[in-house]
Parts: structure tokens; sequence; C-alpha cells
């Protein structure tokens, strides 16, 4: 490989355009130098704006002409299996955007591949890395809370900002509705933020779909216990009706509580309740690109041998736990894992 990345992309959708080319311009240490999007004058359009000198529209023309290093992945869900297993014939590096796949069994076909190559393949939980989320589990992993028992996380989107979503209502592409799209990013979150524990049953609610939408889910809840008695709650909506997107989670634990957006920390010290809450840094920079950008140099640390990234059983795990919300919704009963 070359002193810097040379990085092909495979589909041109907001979060490209938002996120990662953003980013990618300040990145150092890669350079996206191809894309590809079915919609060939989308892709010669945004290669041109972002002075990228080759675009397709063709995937496989773009792994055959092109030395890259390797793919970004941020196609429609159902292409995520095929895009990211033809990046690894190719012997690329990869970075896909969530989910790892539609399904458990897709997940564990591309983990049981990953296994036999020695290439670094990255999913795109960009979460993980906010300076917020990152010092609340530094609080859990320290134990100064004390033993985490519950976990409350939602993502509330209002209409105006996920309007329209296109191949998100349709189950083919996406997977499922809004409890795939929000949902199965907060489940990861919350499973995250407590060390990974063992889920042991899932109740879950879903709200019904809207005209049009294929009976794609616009809002749901979900309830997760897990064997050490840790509970998780996730609540997701495509259709808030308020002031503004709500984003945020909270911890509790025996010996204190972390909240997220805005980050607050209260521990119990000396028989008083304190508030612990780290200072922010100043960036200049929000909380969304900045994540994005951290994670881009965690994979590339990675690719050099300087890092690892997490194992893609977390995603088969999260994408197991999702089947059950599913299945608990549509059985109206508790889905034991």
């Amino acid at each position: 490989m070359s002193e810097t990345l040379r990085l092909g992309v495979v589909g041109a959708g907001a979060v490209l355009q938002v996120a990662h080319l953003p980013v990618l311009r300040k990145v150092k240490g890669a350079r996206v130098v191809a894309l590809c999007d079915k919609d060939l004058p989308k892709a010669r359009a945004l290669a041109s704006r972002h002075g990228i000198a080759n675009f397709y529209d063709d995937i496989e023309d773009l792994l055959q002409h092109e030395e890259l290093d390797a793919l970004l992945i941020c196609t429609p869900n159902h292409l995520h299996e095929a895009h990211l297993l033809a990046a690894l014939s190719a012997g690329l590096h990869v970075f896909v955007e969530k989910p790892l796949a539609l399904s458990t069994e897709s997940a564990a076909r591309i983990a049981r591949r990953a296994g036999s190559s020695d290439r670094i393949i990255t999913v795109g939980m960009n979460h993980r890395y906010r300076s917020d989320t990152q010092a609340i589990r530094s609080f859990v992993q320290s134990g100064e809370l004390g033993r985490v028992d519950s976990i409350r996380a939602g993502w509330h989107m209002g209409r105006p900002s996920r309007a329209p979503l296109g191949w998100r209502q349709r189950p083919g592409e996406s997977g499922g509705g809004v409890m795939f799209d929000l949902g199965l990013t907060m489940i990861d979150l919350a499973f995250w933020l407590a060390g990974n524990p063992v889920p042991k049953r899932v109740s879950a609610a879903l709200g019904p779909g809207t005209s049009g939408s294929d009976g794609v889910e616009q809002s749901g809840s979900a309830f997760i216990v897990c064997d050490d008695g840790l509970s998780i709650f996730v609540d997701v909506t495509w259709r808030n009706v308020g002031a503004g997107e709500y984003f945020g989670a909270n911890v509790r634990g025996a010996k204190g509580s972390a909240s997220l957006n805005p980050l607050r920390v209260w521990k119990e010290m000396h028989g008083a309740i304190h508030d612990v809450s780290p200072t922010t840094s100043g960036s200049r920079e929000n909380l969304f690109l900045a994540s994005f950008r951290a994670q881009w140099a965690h994979f590339l640390a990675a690719v050099r041998g300087e890092a690892t990234v997490p194992g893609l059983d977390e995603q088969v795990k999260a994408l197991r736990i999702l089947e059950a919300v599913y299945e608990s919704a549509a059985s109206g009963r508790d889905v034991t894992l």
C-alpha cells in the first residue's frame, strides 16, 4: 500500500455527501481517487465538485480499473454484503456504512469470510466515536458509576428531517423501517456503553407504517434484558412532533448516572451527590462530523497495523437482537435469545 490510502467509494447518497467527503478532505493519509454510483450523472457531478478524478456506474468497473487500497460502501442496505465481498475478493480493506448486512445469517457469512482474510473491515457506527459517548463509556469502564442497572436510549426525528425516505421505506432494500435505520444504531450504542453484555430476552412494539411505505414501521420501542440483569430500552421514530430532533441516552448505575446530549455525569461521593460532568473541549467541529473524523482516524490506524477494529461478531449480535425485536412485535410475546 502507498503511504496515502487510495480510497474508492460506492454509493453517492446523503451520508457520503454530508459526512464522509467533508471529513475525508481534511483527514491525513487518505485520498478518494474514484467514485461509483448507479446514477452516472450524479457520480460525475459529485466527482467534479470534490476533485475526484474517476467515476463509474458499475462497481465491477471501479474494482477492475482502479489501483485501490480500500473501499467505502455507502449503498442501500441490501447491497452491502455483495459489495463488501467483492471488495474482499479484490484484496481491499473495507469501511461499510451500517448495517453490516440485512440479516444475522448474512452478517455471519461476512464474518466468516473476514476471518479468513487479513483485510480490515469496520462498520460505520460513528456514534461510538462521539467525544460525549466516549466520556460516558470511560466512566462505566472505570467502575465510577458502579454496577450499571439500566440504559435508556432514544432517537426521535421529525418528518421534515427524514423526507423523502426513498429506499428506506422499501423493506426489500432497507431490511425494515425506523427500527432498522435508527434503532440498530441505538442498540449498538447501548451495548457498547454497557461493555457488550449478553442479551437474554427481548420485548418490542412497532408502530404502523404509513401510506406508500409498504408497511415499514415509522416508530418503535424495544426492551432488552441481559443475563446480568441489565435492562436496555430503545425508542425511535421518524414522526416526532416536537421542538426538534432528539438524540440521547441515560445510564443509571449503583453509584452514579450519566446522560448524553447534553453530557452530564453525577456521582455519589461521601454521602453527597456531585456533578462530575467533563468540560467540553471547545472544538468548533460539531459532534456529528467529529465522530466520523475519529472513526476514519481509527480505521487508518488499523490499516497501518497500529490499532484493531471492533469484531464483526458485535454486529452479528446486534442484528440477532434486531431480528428478535421484529419477531416480538409481530407475535406480541417476549423472544428469548
